[in-house]
């Protein structure tokens, strides 16, 4: 039989469930975006996990009004605080924790 598995993003095995740390590292080691299909690209990713992240829009909402259409792509202080703060929010273990046991109730 199997020993060890990966599920969804998570490593199954008779320890239990894990995230698989390569998902979390990589979110840790992105870098900004550049242009407006990297922004929504990572919001897309985020948005997955929004019922876990409390005033979800409020703090996305600088990189939202990048994607608006003829908008300038300017990436300023407050899209940097909005992208760290995310990123935080994804690699913390609340939303770890809510991924395990949303996929565990499906």
């Amino acid at each position: 039989m199997v020993q060890q598995g990966i599920v969804l993003g998570h490593i199954i095995s008779k320890n239990g469930i894990e995230v698989d740390k390569a998902k979390v590292e990589l979110i840790v080691k992105l870098p900004p975006s550049t242009n407006v299909k990297g922004i929504r690209q990572f919001l897309g990713h985020a948005g997955f996990y929004r019922r876990f992240i409390k005033d979800f829009s409020k703090i996305s909402k600088p990189l939202c009004e990048l994607l608006v259409k003829d908008a300038k792509f300017v990436w300023d202080e407050k899209c940097q605080k909005s992208f760290e703060e995310l990123k935080q929010f994804l690699t913390t273990a609340p939303i770890v924790r809510a991924q395990i046991g949303n996929y565990l109730l499906r």
